[in-house]
């Protein structure tokens, strides 16, 4: 499966996923550990992808997304943004709301 695909099937099969550097417990850079510790404080599960993990899915990420920079958030199949955008939604109680509604209450 080629790198477009495989970002595209994980965007799709979960509610909310974080494409990061590094693992939410084990962040490698300060973006992607503020953004997945806000991910975190909603509550609800997320999926994550070190996308140093695959190389492909590191370089093909932009393209996919229209977005330049790690990490990325999608909750519901869409882009939310960046970790500037994740956090400005967490501090209004937007996240929150949307990963409630992304994952509901069976997780």
């Amino acid at each position: 499966m080629d790198a477009l695909q495989s970002i595209k099937e994980t965007v799709e099969n979960n509610p909310v996923v974080i494409f990061m550097k590094g693992s939410p417990d084990f962040p490698q850079c300060g973006f992607s550990a503020r953004t997945s510790e806000a991910l975190k404080a909603c509550g609800k599960p997320f999926a994550y992808v070190n996308i140093y993990e695959n190389e492909d899915v590191y370089r093909a990420l932009p393209q996919f997304s229209n977005w330049p920079t790690f990490p990325q958030v999608f909750i519901k199949g869409e882009l939310i943004g960046g970790c500037d955008i994740t956090l400005d939604l967490y501090e209004q109680g937007e996240l929150q709301k949307m990963v409630e509604e992304a994952v509901g209450s069976t997780a």
